[in-house]
């Protein structure tokens, strides 16, 4: 799938999508090895050049520049110790990207890694398997950390499941907490209906007849105690 390129020492390997023989350098104490997966370049080099080294030991970073090769690479190249996704890929855009990954690859670790701050989008990541939730505003050392969090040195137990500080502190609010108590349909079409799809968008997207959807979408009002979509929507922006 391509070509390894290994940066010089101190900055930590880079590797790029591709065959891993060209290396044949393997370091003494095992390096970390992350996916990042971002359709900006100047983004994965500012990421990987802010993290070379976790717990002392090299990091060892493969790129993606889309939804479809992340998941081919990580198939193909992995496992990895972690995987950073990007939620606005030219190939996909919002929570299916990480519903579709997590789809292809159940056991992977990922960590959302997206300019989007929205209570409503963090709360469905991590209901859809991310172990965290990292902003792109923030600094090296919170991606520093977080990825300290999520991989411990290895004398000691990684973290079972999603941990309550990689993910941004949320207000509480009796509105989330009723969404919280939605079926797994009901927050897709939610998501559906937030992303500005219509009833007929949305059964195409679900396989759903346009009738269910409207049900869908009425259960939806009167759970969440709105007036109307338009409503439904303003309450998220």
């Amino acid at each position: 799938m391509g070509r390894d390129v290994i940066e010089p020492a101190g900055m930590g390997e880079r590797l790029v999508p591709g065959a891993r023989e060209v290396a044949g350098l393997e370091a003494e104490t095992p390096g970390v090895r992350l996916l990042l997966i971002d359709d900006y370049e100047f983004i994965r080099i500012g990421v990987r050049t802010m993290c070379t080294r976790l717990h002392g030991r090299p990091v060892a970073w493969h790129e993606a520049g889309s939804l479809q090769d992340g998941i081919g690479i990580f198939g193909h190249d992995g496992p990895f110790d972690a995987v950073l996704l990007d939620l606005n890929l030219s190939d996909c855009k919002g929570l299916q990207g990480l519903r579709l990954f997590m789809q292809a690859h159940p056991r992977a670790r990922v960590l959302i890694f997206s300019g989007t701050v929205d209570e409503f989008v963090i709360r469905q990541a991590r209901a859809l398997g991310a172990q965290g939730y990292l902003r792109k505003t923030g600094s090296a050392q919170e991606l520093q950390c977080a990825l300290a969090e999520l991989l411990p040195p290895p004398e000691r137990p990684r973290l079972p499941q999603a941990a309550e500080r990689l993910f941004p502190r949320l207000p509480g609010s009796s509105m989330y907490d009723r969404i919280a108590e939605l079926g797994p349909r009901h927050l897709e079409v939610l998501e559906l209906v937030l992303s500005g799809c219509t009833n007929q968008e949305i059964s195409s997207a679900t396989t759903l007849s346009l009738g269910t959807v409207k049900n869908y979408v009425s259960s939806l009002l009167l759970a969440l105690d709105v007036r109307s979509r338009s409503h439904l929507i303003s309450l998220f922006r």
